[in-house]
């Protein structure tokens, strides 16, 4: 079931009525903490044109404002540490935290802010918001598909999401690159963001 409730369909338009909110959604409602020891925040480049490279970060936090009756007034924020990045490869993770890349002693944190929150259907819902880098914020849409809500064995109810985003990496001044004699560039201007969220009530 839905966190932030259904689209109904096939109600004839003269007879049409806010749709009841079950209990469950109700429950639901409420202020959320991430959860960074079992959520994580990564990306995909490729390079050289013939494979990907994948990476996450390590140091993170945010928080959910999530209504189960109305998904226009869900909220969401995320503060990543720059410097945490993680791809495998210290020469390249270091690469990336210089001036080439995310200038990480000038602009040490990455940040998103929502601005609106829109049920698609089913479990599929659309978070946007205002994403910053390097001092340039730009609209960014994250879709959501919502895994479920759960107490866990300690007593903390809560509800996981997946996402996915797609950005142009030079909007946000993301400009470094090499060309290729065979052709192309060493990494590619589109990047694949992905979320995987617990999120925690707040008591």
């Amino acid at each position: 079931m839905g966190i932030f409730g259904r689209k109904t369909t096939d109600t004839p338009a003269a007879t049409t009525a806010p749709a009841a909110v079950s209990p469950e959604l109700a429950a639901l409602t409420g202020e959320y903490t991430i959860d960074p020891s079992h959520s994580e925040i990564g990306f995909v480049a490729r390079h050289a044109m013939v494979t990907n490279v994948k990476g996450y970060f390590q140091d993170f936090d945010g928080t959910l404002h999530l209504d189960g009756t109305d998904p226009s007034k869900s909220t969401a924020t995320i503060d990543v540490k720059m410097e945490s990045i993680e791809t495998g490869s210290a020469d390249r993770d270091g690469h990336l935290k210089s001036s080439d890349f995310f200038k990480i002693d000038e602009f040490p944190t990455m940040t998103f802010r929502s601005t609106k929150a829109e049920a698609l259907g089913g479990d599929d819902y659309r978070i946007t918001g205002d994403l910053s880098i390097l001092g340039v914020t730009k609209p960014l849409s994250i879709d959501l598909e919502f895994n479920g809500s759960a107490k866990d064995p300690f007593g903390n109810e809560r509800v996981g999401f997946e996402g996915k985003a797609e950005i142009l990496r030079s909007e946000w001044g993301l400009t470094w690159n090499a060309a290729l004699e065979t052709g192309g560039v060493l990494v590619s201007d589109k990047i694949k963001l992905t979320f995987d969220i617990s999120a925690i009530k707040k008591a």
